[in-house]
């Protein structure tokens, strides 16, 4: 712009002086108009083409920065896909750790609570074991304590036997299992040596049973159940023998 305005400068100067040169040489006014047209015709075409020079450093300027701004943002827009891609990445990342977590969490309770009801399990079993020893032992006791008594009874019943196997011919047979095995003799007339017998047995109880007898008696349930009220093994063997007895009346 500036080199065209020195081109319009010299040229208005050279026209100023040929102006001079024929106004000086007394030239008619019709050519001093022409001139004057002249001038504002080449000031006109100046200014338009300084214009147009100008408008046209101004658009390619404009289009230059926008250019520059549109390389910019397109470069920044892709700055910024690159980096939500890579949150979003990260997000997922976040996110999936989170319900690794949660499934180690849950896993972690289920373990724990496995746990304690094993633990709950073992105190219940070591009290169960407990309390299988403990009853044990009260079986074990109550078990020495009737084998005791059994043999105290088994003692009384020897003794009674004895009583009896010396007067009235009776015989006492241990047999096994805690059984005993009573013959009576000299019961028929006709035949002293006819045998009439029983087994008894003490249950764990330490009560007596009756288990066979022959001949078979009716009243033998009502005599062992007397036996078991009074304890009173004498009179069962009395009663039984008085029994055997009435078969051969």
């Amino acid at each position: 712009m500036y080199k065209l305005l020195n081109q319009f400068s010299t040229r208005t100067r050279k026209l100023d002086r040929s102006m001079a040169c024929i106004t000086h040489s007394s030239v008619p006014g019709q050519l001093e108009k022409t001139l004057k047209q002249v001038r504002s015709k080449l000031l006109n075409q100046c200014i338009e083409e300084t214009y147009i020079t100008e408008l046209t450093e101004r658009k390619q300027a404009h289009k230059d920065a926008i250019k520059s701004y549109t390389d910019t943002c397109s470069k920044k827009y892709k700055e910024d896909e690159i980096l939500f891609a890579n949150f979003q990445t990260c997000r997922n990342d976040i996110e999936h750790q989170n319900v690794l977590v949660k499934e180690k969490m849950n896993e972690m309770s289920r373990i724990l609570l496995d746990m304690q009801d094993k633990e709950k399990q073992k105190d219940d079993l070591i009290a169960s074991i407990q309390q299988l020893r403990e009853e044990q032992a009260r079986k074990k006791d109550l078990m020495i304590a009737q084998n005791k008594a059994n043999k105290d009874r088994l003692k009384t019943l020897q003794k009674s036997a004895e009583t009896f196997e010396s007067r009235l011919r009776l015989e006492i047979r241990k047999l096994q299992a805690e059984q005993l095995q009573f013959v009576f003799r000299n019961i028929n007339h006709k035949d002293l040596e006819c045998p009439y017998t029983f087994i008894l047995w003490l249950n764990a109880e330490g009560e007596y049973t009756v288990i066979s007898c022959d001949p078979p008696l009716e009243c033998m349930p009502q005599l062992e159940k007397k036996v078991r009220e009074t304890n009173n093994f004498s009179a069962f063997l009395a009663n039984v023998r008085k029994e055997f007895a009435a078969l051969n009346l």
